[in-house]
């Protein structure tokens, strides 16, 4: 079971193509940080920008630094079934603990066609997966009864929950089946209901309180929590200033842990937002003033 504080990580570019020394320093540098997961090629990875074969070595590399010290759980959206069962097959063969399946985006299908989605994933894969709901992005809210029917269809891990509705999250906990948070502001909140951890932006550059943040509220440690959550809630606000990933990788690069360099239609960030970006981080102790 995937739990804790597992971060979607940014993918680093040099001149167009990623830099995978950069990308396998980032490895190292969370599990050293104490991040318990990694999630290579989601939306914070820029994974819509990569062709197939960059995916596939995204993941590999990425297999091969966390050499089974955390588990790595593969980006493999689509809103094309045949694609994604493809990207599920690919990253089962490169060696992926786990599977980070979105709801299909644009074509916003039924509740049947997303069932039929992620049955086809299952059948196509031992690997447990991870379904991925967020309707800001898709356009397409996976409804809890929805959770339940593709959850009986066993090897599912849990549902990374961004629809915002502690509601909703309670009534897939209430199925049984397990939920991670999608959204950094509310990883504590859902945690108090039942949540097992987070898939995180803000980890990217705070790792550690990410993870401390997750490990006071599984230890029952309210006053604890309540006080990490503040700094993660703060720092989610300006992760979120701009366009995911746009804040979290410039936070990184300001770390010197990548370059600021961005794929089109992504571009840099507004100066006046990432000065507002930086001071957060200076205030919270991660860059020095």
């Amino acid at each position: 079971m995937f739990t804790g504080s597992i971060v979607a990580i940014v993918t680093p570019f040099a001149d167009g193509r990623v830099d995978f020394a950069a990308l396998k320093k980032l490895v190292e540098w969370h599990i050293a940080e104490g991040t318990q997961g990694i999630v290579p090629c989601g939306t914070t990875g820029e994974s819509a920008t990569f062709s197939h074969d960059e995916q596939h070595q995204v993941i590999g590399e990425v297999v091969q630094a966390a050499a089974g010290r955390v588990p790595v759980i593969a980006g493999c959206g689509s809103n094309n079934t045949r694609e994604a069962v493809d990207l599920v097959k690919a990253a089962e063969r490169l060696g992926a603990n786990g599977i980070l399946s979105i709801t299909p985006y644009y074509n916003k299908p039924t509740p049947e066609g997303l069932f039929q989605h992620y049955k086809a994933q299952r059948e196509a894969t031992g690997l447990p997966m991870v379904l991925y709901n967020v309707p800001g992005r898709t356009g397409c809210n996976m409804l809890a009864d929805t959770v339940g029917r593709v959850a009986a269809l066993g090897g599912i891990d849990s549902v990374k929950e961004a629809s915002g509705s502690l509601d909703q999250a309670q009534e897939i906990l209430n199925l049984g089946v397990r939920v991670l948070s999608g959204e950094d502001g509310l990883t504590w909140p859902l945690m108090a209901i039942g949540a097992s951890g987070v898939i995180s932006v803000v980890a990217n550059f705070a790792p550690k309180a990410m993870r401390q943040l997750c490990d006071a509220a599984s230890a029952g440690n309210v006053a604890e929590a309540r006080r990490l959550h503040r700094i993660v809630h703060d720092l989610a606000k300006f992760a979120f200033s701009e366009t995911n990933p746009i804040p979290a990788k410039t936070a990184v690069a300001a770390l010197g842990r990548c370059r600021e360099e961005f794929r089109l239609p992504l571009v840099t960030m507004t100066p006046a937002k990432k000065q507002a970006l930086l001071e957060a981080m200076r205030a919270h102790g991660l860059l020095a003033r």
